[in-house]
């Protein structure tokens, strides 16, 4: 079995849109499980929302870029996107299949939308999941807090068998 790490949209534009909860902190895990990854010789797939002209999140603008924490290396995947999942319209499945994945470690922004679509569409796709559950992060909405959103999924992915839950100190590749 081959472990990957999916890192989504840790963009600088998601530090633009407002109050990112506890966003460097998040950024903080998921360098560690980076770290983690390339030292262990894990494949590494970074994805990057272009969010159309207008956005935060434009393709070309300051915005599109990685946070500099989280930035690709030669020879590590970059999946750029148009929709929440990180799967339709790329070529993420057939990066992850080339390099053998039969699993994937996923974390990034935002929980109730691109991170969910990633850690649900992958499920789909038979390929199993562990979702860093303090490794993705989102904004307040009107309905809910973040940190209700964020452990909200935390429990629903994991209570519906989309993936396995763990913190990110304990993740291994």
């Amino acid at each position: 079995m081959t472990k990957a790490l999916v890192i989504i949209d840790v963009q600088k534009g998601m530090f633009a849109y407002g109050d990112l909860y506890e966003g460097e902190r998040v950024v903080g895990v998921l360098s560690h499980a980076l770290a983690t990854a390339r030292r262990e010789g894990a494949p590494v797939v970074f994805v990057q929302h272009d969010g159309g002209e207008g956005s935060p999140l434009a393709r070309n603008s300051e915005g599109f870029a990685f946070h500099d924490d989280l930035a690709p290396r030669d020879g590590e995947a970059v999946i750029v996107k148009h929709f929440c999942s990180a799967f339709q319209d790329t070529d993420l499945l057939d990066t992850l299949s080339e390099a053998g994945v039969t699993e994937i470690v996923v974390g990034g922004m935002q929980s109730e939308f691109c991170v969910d679509t990633a850690v649900r569409g992958a499920f789909e796709r038979g390929i199993a999941v562990t979702l860093i559950a303090d490794g993705h992060t989102t904004f307040d909405t009107p309905a809910l807090p973040a940190a209700q959103i964020i452990a909200h999924h935390n429990h629903t992915l994991k209570s519906g068998h989309f993936a396995s839950v763990e913190a990110g100190t304990d993740i291994a590749f």
